[in-house]
């Protein structure tokens, strides 16, 4: 095997001038004939039954071809089921009911000739609703929490040891809860869909979604289809972040329209809209109790969390799983908890579980730092677990004391003073804080089909998607390796289901799955090219043994005498082959079973806290990590810090405001619901430390789109205290509660 070319440099990304150029195009600016748009028009309450709805005033509307209400859609025997095809799969609300059961629910689906006509006659439905009932929007109004049956990638509840009897007897323990509020994907495209029906069994989607097979499987169990007759195509996704990972009610209206209008129906979503139709992180209430000897050393660790799920509906955000396996301690006891409301059921969102969990627990830790009086970073360093208690198995690989010692190296964290509010700058204080970033590393089952064609070009397909990732660039280099062939001569196709299935882009295993399918298919392809080399009597290779074949620059040549070399485009010449492909099914590795798979790294942050207003502004992020093979240094620096800007909107800004009254959200739009923008962001170094891991998978990687989020905000949360000597456990941190906070 050759030395990889391409794989690990830091590659410009391939469709970069497409889309610099305006010329990649996204789901809802398919150019397609005779195109309708529709229109979702939303409930005004959050708990009732419709008790008429008049749509005579929007069907008399200029432009309007249907008016889609509960009491002419069609059927679904799909969702009356279960309405699930898949276990990530929500249950829908696509007029099949009288029932409102959250605020802005779709009760009728407009559709016209324009968009504007659409939405002008969408304001003409006139709803009346019965049997109203005040909503229960929050924790605080009374309702009852319940133990889910598993906690997503895990079980509900873990023990091992004796929490209880270690906590009584320590010289030290913390017992404190941390809130994170609801909040909201806002990737810059909005979710929408195009549904063009060839005939009454068979229907294509051009949709946003970060999982197009996904998409697919629900569409035909919805509609009774042969998922044959489904295709779905998503060429480029312009960001998801977990809201795009299972297909949603407007996905099936879009084709349910599209089907009663008898012309091809387009249905994107307003901003305000992606408040209550597409998901959302749940809020969470985490207790955790922490405990250690006299030398920092932890004697038991306790995560309790409690989160939000909607009445018909159940998704669990797995907070307290870091906790089972983050620190060496041999009594944890960790549990999730859910409490039903009256909302839309929430979903993933970057990083579910680790990203909130380690704001709780990180936390924690520096707070029993102060208890023990040690270094919040020695403090980790000591409690440091070589193994995996929680499963009881060693790691695949682990990097994490690397990137304390790098990451501590590069912020100067010895310089920091242990005192609080030691640190005067101008008006205010400076504060240093640190805390630790952990995140699953998935695989999934994937195919690929790769070619290589007779003027010694190469085409290599998958479904997969490209949410931003830079997955396009990514698997070009990997097949460019696979092939033996210029980065140059290598197209890599994705978001078509005509094309070998993969899996949903999330949960960080987009690289491990596609990238060894795409690597399996070209290295079948590679030997394919040997065998008709070795055994051309016209090749200067002729007899060799397989072994000594080489294939890079669109060459084969003799490891023994390199001198005997042969080209891509005269091996298929002479063997008269216009195309040699193989298509490769990539299972998860067998070699991953013994061993406990993460990624690890180490988040520092510097924050400013103006001494008379209370503001708070993160000077400077340092991040340290460790993922296995690095595929792209330039696309993994772009992730890396993109979760890590998240990390501090998740710190300092973001909050979804639900009206208590209404169950309507209050904070619709990016006016109200505020991300960090440049001017929030500061200096930001990524540390990438290497790393090799021979367990993981073919290609030796680990994810990297959701760790570099975790562990973030607790940095931040931990610098803000080291400031000010305040103590803020509920985020966001703003200034009343700055102000309000005592130390």
């Amino acid at each position: 095997m050759s030395r990889p070319a391409y794989t690990s440099q830091g590659i410009d990304r391939v469709d970069a001038r497409h889309k610099v150029t305006g010329k990649a195009v996204y789901s809802a600016e398919v150019s397609v004939a005779n195109l309708a748009h529709a229109v979702i028009v939303g409930s005004t309450t959050a708990k009732a039954t419709i008790g008429a709805i008049d749509v005579r005033a929007a069907q008399r509307a200029p432009g309007v071809l249907r008016v889609l209400t509960h009491e002419n859609a069609p059927h679904l025997t799909g969702v009356s089921s279960d309405g699930k095809a898949g276990p990530t799969d929500r249950v829908l609300q696509v007029l099949q009911d009288d029932r409102v059961l959250y605020d802005d629910q779709p009760v009728a689906v407009v559709v016209a000739d324009t968009l504007d006509r659409a939405r002008f006659a969408a304001g003409l439905v006139a709803v009346t609703y019965a049997h109203v009932e005040a909503p229960v929007v929050t924790f605080d109004q009374g309702s009852p929490s319940y133990a889910p049956p598993k906690a997503n990638r895990g079980p509900t509840d873990s023990n091992r040891g004796d929490p209880a009897r270690a906590r009584a007897a320590a010289a030290a323990a913390v017992d404190v809860t941390y809130t994170i509020p609801a909040e909201n994907h806002n990737p810059m495209e909005m979710h929408g869909t195009i549904a063009v029906w060839r005939g009454p069994d068979a229907v294509t989607l051009y949709d946003a979604t970060q999982g197009i097979f996904g998409v697919r499987k629900r569409v035909a169990h919805v509609f009774g289809l042969d998922v044959r007759n489904v295709r779905v195509l998503s060429l480029y996704v312009g960001g998801g972040f977990g809201c795009k990972g299972s297909p949603w009610s407007h996905v099936i209206l879009a084709a349910m329209a599209a089907r009663a209008a008898g012309r091809p129906v387009k249905l994107t979503l307003t901003r305000q809209q992606m408040f209550s139709l597409v998901g959302h992180r749940p809020r969470t209430i985490q207790r955790v109790q922490l405990s250690a000897a006299k030398d920092g050393r932890l004697t038991s660790v306790e995560h309790d969390v409690i989160s939000q799920t909607s009445r018909f509906d159940e998704f669990v955000e797995p907070s307290a799983l870091t906790a089972r396996h983050l620190y060496a301690c041999e009594n944890v006891r960790t549990s999730h908890r859910l409490v039903r409301l009256d909302i839309p059921t929430p979903t993933f969102m970057r990083a579910p579980g680790e990203s909130t969990g380690s704001f709780a627990l990180e936390s924690a830790m520096d707070e029993l730092s102060y208890a023990v009086g040690m270094d919040p970073l020695a403090l980790r360093q000591l409690n440091h677990a070589d193994r995996d208690l929680g499963e009881d198995k060693p790691y695949s690989s682990k990097s994490l004391r690397a990137c304390y010692e790098q990451g501590a190296a590069a912020f100067g964290w010895a310089k920091r003073p242990r005192a609080v509010k030691a640190m005067r700058d101008g008006t205010g204080w400076l504060g240093w804080g640190v805390a630790t970033a952990t995140y699953p590393a998935g695989q999934s089952p994937a195919s690929a089909w790769a070619s290589v064609r007779a003027d010694g070009t190469a085409l290599v397909r998958a479904g997969s998607q490209d949410i931003g990732t830079g997955t396009y660039t990514i698997m070009t280099q990997i097949a460019a390796d696979a092939l033996g062939l210029p980065l140059a001569k290598v197209r890599f196709e994705l978001g078509d289901t005509d094309f070998p299935e993969t899996p949903v882009s999330g949960g960080s295993r987009t690289a491990a799955s596609v990238g060894s399918a795409v690597k399996a298919a070209g290295w079948q392809v590679r030997r394919a090219l040997i065998e008709l080399a070795i055994a051309d009597a016209a090749s200067p290779l002729h007899g060799r043994a397989p072994d000594d074949i080489d294939v890079s620059d669109g060459t084969l040549s003799s490891k023994a005498e390199p001198g005997k070399r042969d080209a891509i485009v005269d091996v298929l010449r002479r063997a008269q082959r216009p195309v040699l492909s193989a298509r490769a099914d990539a299972q998860e590795a067998g070699s991953r079973k013994p061993y406990a798979l993460h990624s690890f790294g180490a988040q520092f942050a510097e924050v400013h806290v103006d001494g008379a207003l209370g503001s708070v502004r993160v000077r400077r992020m340092v991040g340290a990590f460790a993922a296995g093979t690095i595929l792209n240094a330039k696309t993994a620096r772009s992730q890396f810090m993109g979760g890590m800007v998240w990390g501090l909107g998740m710190a300092l800004h973001e909050h979804t405001v639900r009206d208590p009254r209404s169950g309507r959200v209050v904070t619709r739009d990016l006016a109200d619901y505020h991300v960090p923008v440049n001017a929030d962001t500061p200096a930001i170094d990524v540390i990438m430390v290497p790393e090799a891991d021979p367990h993981v998978n073919e290609l030796g990687v680990k994810g990297i789109g959701e760790i570099g989020i975790t562990g973030m905000a607790a940095a931040i949360a931990n610098a803000v205290y080291h400031a000010t000597g305040k103590r803020i456990r509920d985020l966001p941190i703003t200034v009343d509660k700055l102000l309000e906070a005592t130390a």
